[in-house]
């Protein structure tokens, strides 16, 4: 029997606000593929996202659907367990006073903070394992740290953590070095990289190409709701394919499986 594809948009329209993003989309992720959706601000990458990630949902059509590992509705408890998602927009929706131990936590109730609501819910068994990869990331030291005192880099490593805990097949990474500076950017892609050479599936969503470790193949460009190109790295991320997608020429540069983009 043939595994289900993690992810399958067939015909989505799909709406953000007032305004139509995709038109009769079709799109197919495989399980344990790498892939990088890659496009500039405003392609529509972060709605792509939001309709993996069940927040928003596509017009209702006979002949249209999004299915996640083969399935239509899912409970947002059991799909944490499946995907786990770190993005700028959920770390700007913490508040800021939350701890870094309290970030983590959350993650097991796919909820945004604790809000006193821990008490009876997490075992000692969860903080645990909250603790120790928050101590895999370099952040062990932030359990009592409040979101406000943590460096961007520190922030971004306790919501990594938070989607770890659950131990998902796949991570959805949406514009992972966002207000982070060199060092920090630095860093976070090599724990990236990691986490992509221990076998973990990772979905990268970006504006940035260096940004995509050299393990990720496949790459899904988007420009203003349309799949401009799919398919292996060398055949999408070329001078003349970027260049229409982000409407420059370009040159592009080659570095230890890193692609770069500079001004011809």
């Amino acid at each position: 029997m043939s595994e289900s594809p993690l992810i399958q948009i067939r015909n989505a329209t799909i709406f953000r606000g007032h305004t139509r993003v995709f038109d009769r989309l079709n799109l197919t992720i495989e399980q344990h593929e790498q892939v990088a959706i890659l496009g500039p601000n405003g392609a529509g990458k972060t709605t792509l996202l939001k309709v993996i990630n069940r927040e928003i949902y596509p017009v209702v059509s006979a002949d249209s659907s999004v299915r996640i590992l083969g399935r239509d509705n899912w409970n947002v408890w059991d799909l944490r367990s499946k995907i786990g998602v770190v993005s700028d927009d959920l770390q700007h929706r913490y508040n800021r006073t939350t701890q870094g131990l309290e970030v983590v936590l959350s993650g097991y109730l796919s909820s945004i903070g604790t809000h006193g609501i821990l008490s009876g819910r997490i075992s000692a068994a969860q903080e645990r394992h909250a603790r120790e990869t928050m101590d895999e990331l370099g952040v062990g030291d932030m359990v009592t740290v409040p979101l406000d005192r943590m460096s961007t880099g520190q922030q971004r490593r306790c919501l990594l953590a938070r989607a770890l805990v659950h131990e998902p097949e796949t991570l959805i990474l949406d514009e992972p070095t966002a207000g982070l500076d060199l060092a920090a950017s630095f860093d976070y892609l090599a724990r990236i990289c990691r986490l992509v050479a221990a076998g973990r599936n990772v979905i990268l969503v970006t504006h940035h190409l260096n940004e995509i470790p050299p393990d990720i193949d496949r790459v899904i460009l988007i420009r203003e709701g349309h799949i401009l190109a799919d398919g292996p790295r060398r055949d999408v991320l070329t001078e003349d394919i970027l260049g229409r997608a982000y409407g420059t020429a370009l040159r592009l540069a080659r570095v230890d499986g890193y692609i770069l983009a500079y001004p011809p």
